[in-house]
């Protein structure tokens, strides 16, 4: 994919006196005084910041924070805290500008940090006089948040058409470059984990990687419906009977091709959906009709693995199991281990994802961990997204 890295710009020394516009993805999560709870966004975004310090720029950044009313601030829309932690990090003053589209007073060599964009009238519909306003603010346009990259927004998209210069800060340019090398061109065989709780949200990814993949693994309740589609029994199992059609079309475009979707050799259970609930190791063809599949089986687990310290690229997207769970955590477990001591390139998103990639320890071991929800599912869809199609026509001019 071809675009303008601002890591180009501000090593061949384009950046400096210039003044910059960052769109960071600083959304994080706050308790009920307003504290940040968790603040890996902050700390991804920083390294542009600094580039763009070190660089010799005037540093504008700016982000949405929650779901604020357009026109109509409140305290709790306000990206104060973001200011303060970001401060921290940076080990600098970082001032926050309230009304600022029509004017910003910063120097090179300083950073300020530009109230929550979202509640600009018309940031969500992409407005196109409030998108030329933020783009006569600065001579290079920076998007740096892959978060919101699936969004075609006045921050995100109209303001890299009208921006002097437009172009993809580490972070974004990072996400790409990983997405190329798992699904672009990827060493095989290519390896997909899609796993959640309704085939109906994921429908369209499995459809799409079922045409590029060599192997699709389905976890959790998407599983119980192939199970389904199989020919077997789930008990009282969350599944969607409704969509076994389309579950064994994708087996079936998985064959026609030579790759497969493992079905499940065996299951864990329980009676109920509980932390303490007794569970239950059964072949995936003894299931009763008071069965809740819970988790993959080991057997399951051990051929997955197998699969997956064999494969050439993995891209990961949900656990295989109610993780949360420990008596059903195993099946997620083993995927993971296995993940972290495959050679294989692997790509993981997703926030259950993430929290699985946490609980076991394995950051270090995955080959990238992408920030961004919603846009890592619809890149999984093969759908182009905003800011990659706006950024590409930029660079050429």
């Amino acid at each position: 994919m071809k675009i303008l890295r601002f890591a180009d710009l501000a090593a061949q020394g384009l950046a400096k006196g210039k003044r910059v516009f960052i769109r960071a993805d600083l959304n994080v999560p706050q308790d009920d005084a307003g504290r940040i709870t968790e603040d890996t966004r902050i700390r991804a975004s920083v390294p542009c910041i600094r580039m763009a310090l070190d660089a010799g720029a005037a540093v504008m950044v700016t982000s949405h924070l929650g779901r604020p009313t357009e026109g109509a601030f409140k305290p709790e829309d306000s990206l104060a805290p973001v200011a303060a932690r970001l401060a921290e990090l940076l080990g600098r003053e970082v001032p926050l500008k309230s009304n600022w589209v029509d004017g910003v007073d910063v120097a090179p060599g300083q950073v300020v940090l530009l109230e929550n964009c979202r509640v600009n009238k018309g940031e969500k519909k992409n407005d196109e006089t409030l998108s030329r306003t933020m783009a006569a603010l600065c001579d290079i346009f920076v998007h740096d948040a892959f978060g919101t990259a699936h969004r075609a927004e006045a921050s995100t998209y109209g303001i890299a058409q009208f921006a002097p210069v437009a172009c993809a800060g580490p972070l974004l340019a990072a996400e790409i470059d990983a997405i190329t090398k798992a699904l672009a061109n990827p060493k095989r065989p290519l390896v997909a984990i899609v796993a959640g709780s309704k085939v109906s949200t994921k429908l369209t990814i499995l459809q799409s990687l079922a045409a590029k993949v060599d192997g699709l693994v389905v976890g959790g309740g998407i599983a119980n419906t192939f199970m389904l589609a199989a020919g077997l029994k789930i008990g009282k199992s969350l599944a969607e009977p409704d969509l076994v059609d389309q579950a064994k079309a994708v087996i079936e475009a998985m064959k026609a091709r030579g790759a497969e979707v493992p079905i499940p050799v065996d299951v864990v259970c329980a009676k109920t959906f509980a932390a303490d609930a007794p569970a239950t190791v059964k072949a995936a063809t003894d299931v009763a009709d008071d069965d809740l599949i819970l988790d993959i089986g080991p057997k399951t687990a051990q051929l997955l693995a197998a699969k997956l310290l064999a494969a050439g690229t993995i891209v990961w997207n949900g656990p295989v199991g109610v993780f949360e769970f420990d008596a059903f955590a195993k099946g997620t477990e083993t995927i993971a281990r296995a993940i972290a001591q495959s050679s294989a390139f692997s790509i993981a998103g997703g926030g259950d994802t993430l929290a699985a990639i946490a609980k076991y320890g394995i950051e270090k071991d995955v080959g990238y961990i992408s920030t961004g929800g919603g846009a890592f599912l619809e890149v999984l869809e093969g759908k182009t997204l905003p800011a990659f199609e706006v950024l590409q026509r930029r660079a050429q001019g």
